[in-house]
């Protein structure tokens, strides 16, 4: 199993994926624009509460880094929805350190990057498009060092 986040974007889907891929190492592996779908059901937004997307929107944009993968798309506001929040586990305290001060560029720390009983590293931010992170370098889970 694989748990793949899904982002929704007002209109700037393109440039958030951009920067997610470079503050995590990885690559933009596809990205589809409304205008790009091929006519069809699949493509009907109809039935997301009038939703009509600009032919320019991005419809799904993915992201790899590191063996795993984020997608995004710009759609309709869904109110009352929670908001998503990515944990990024990294394998080591300087990718840590790396990935956390990437992703709060221009965003807002909320839980300082620092060690913790379960992780060498660990920290909560806010990155500037409004959403929500941990980065998280764990501990063996026998309780050493």
């Amino acid at each position: 199993m694989r748990l793949i986040p899904f982002l929704g974007f007002n209109g700037n889907t393109h440039e958030a994926m951009a920067f997610y891929a470079r503050a995590l190492g990885g690559k933009v592996v596809s990205e589809m624009k409304y205008g790009d779908m091929p006519p069809g059901p699949d493509s009907d937004m109809e039935g997301c509460g009038g939703f009509t997307p600009d032919a320019d929107q991005v419809a799904h944009c993915q992201v790899e880094a590191g063996g795993a993968v984020l997608m995004a798309a710009d759609g309709p506001a869904a109110d009352g929805q929670a908001a998503t929040t990515i944990n990024v586990d990294v394998d080591s305290i300087e990718e840590a350190e790396r990935v956390f001060a990437a992703l709060a560029d221009g965003g807002q720390v909320q839980m300082p990057l620092g060690e913790t009983f379960w992780a060498h590293r660990w920290g909560m931010l806010v990155d500037r498009y409004g959403k929500p992170w941990m980065v998280n370098c764990m501990k063996p889970m026998d309780g050493g060092q």
